[in-house]
């Protein structure tokens, strides 16, 4: 038999090798999170969520057959570096969706500049409840947590229930601190009331002396604080100090447990923070006994947190996007699949719409315990 002969058979022999190939093809799911600079403990967390999520979805078969393939780099928490990584993401590792990135003003960049309309690219899960990236609504970004505005009414109403109205309110001088400003000052005007006086840090510092010095002189009764973990924990210390029975309520970026280490325990023990998650440590949803299985299995030894919490929560859903994309889906078959979404992942609800892109608006407050525990 001459070889033209048999080439139809080898074609066939060919084609049955590289076929299980070509249908185990990657997913290819990009995050730019800030692992270095002064978020880096939130920022290695956040991955980590992400991360346990995929890899307990690849061990259970993977999406349609195909395994999710997670990038995930390194943005220090910087606007234009948040770009660059998102463009690389885009063009040079073949991104169909974007999960977990950190800072409103980081993620208005990308918007500024169009970078995920141009793409046809979602991001899902944000690490921020910036009312800028909601309102004017934008199709591109889909939120799995409550707002800003959100947080701050339920602290805001909290406060004035209690018979606390001189509240101030410290905060990050970016597009994150002021959007927490302004959901405080709408919620202050629904009491009829004003911010006593407002006073900021800068973006990527820690000094925070000034700030303290401004607020106290204004005798508050409650200081409502839109800031990062170690600003947010040194402005405890300091106000603390000087005004013991000063009320301080913080926003759901914050680690309690860094507070109460950073702060200590006289200062620390108190601090209210708002949650836009149900319990990480609890166990008594399923969701919760979901992640926290996630974790011993795929980072066994590394402590549970609100913030891997969150991120897990949103690499859940993403994956069911990813579901209803179909196999080797485009990014623009994930954007549409994830506006479809409208599920239970265990006890924790969201859904989408066609002009809705805020998943839910659970909010609940906790109080940092003895040792930094979380009491509700």
């Amino acid at each position: 038999m001459n070889i033209c002969s048999r080439l139809p058979a080898l074609l066939s022999v060919i084609a049955c090798c590289i076929s299980p190939q070509l249908s185990a093809q990657e997913i290819v799911v990009g995050q730019c999170a800030p692992l270095s600079g002064s978020l880096a403990h939130t920022g290695d967390a956040m991955v980590q969520g992400v991360r346990v999520a995929i890899e307990a979805a690849n061990a259970a078969g993977g999406i349609h057959g195909q395994k999710i393939k997670l990038v995930q780099k390194d943005d220090g928490y910087d606007s234009e570096r948040t770009v660059s990584c998102t463009q690389d993401m885009i063009r040079k590792e073949k991104a169909v969706a974007l999960i977990g990135y950190a800072g409103t003003g980081n993620i208005a960049e990308l918007l500024r500049r169009n970078v995920l309309a141009e793409a046809n690219i979602p991001l899902i899960a944000p690490y921020t409840g910036g009312s800028v990236l909601r309102d004017p609504f934008n199709p591109y970004i889909f939120h799995i947590r409550a707002g800003y505005d959100d947080e701050t009414r339920t602290m805001v109403d909290q406060f004035v229930a209690t018979g606390l109205k001189r509240i101030a309110v410290f905060y990050q001088n970016d597009a994150f601190g002021q959007s927490g400003v302004s959901g405080v000052e709408k919620a202050l005007d629904q009491h009829k009331l004003k911010v006593v006086v407002k006073a900021s840090y800068e973006k990527n510092t820690e000094d925070i002396d000034a700030a303290v010095n401004i607020i106290l002189k204004s005798n508050p009764q409650a200081v409502i604080m839109i800031a990062i973990t170690r600003p947010a924990a040194l402005f405890v210390k300091a106000a603390l100090d000087r005004s013991p029975g000063l009320q301080v309520f913080s926003i759901s970026v914050v680690n309690g447990e860094d507070i109460y280490r950073i702060a200590g325990d006289e200062f620390g023990r108190g601090v209210g923070i708002t949650q836009v998650m149900p319990s990480p440590f609890s166990g008594t949803v399923k969701i919760v006994r979901d992640y926290q299985e996630a974790m011993k299995q795929h980072a066994p030894g590394q402590p549970f947190s609100y913030a891997s919490f969150e991120e897990y929560v949103g690499a859940r859903i993403l994956i069911e996007g990813l579901r209803k994309a179909g196999p080797s889906p485009s990014s623009g078959a994930v954007l549409k699949a994830l506006e479809t979404v409208k599920v239970d992942v265990g006890g924790y609800k969201v859904a989408f719409g066609p002009k809705q892109r805020t998943g839910s608006s659970f909010v609940e407050v906790t109080i940092i315990g003895q040792n930094g525990m979380h009491l509700l």
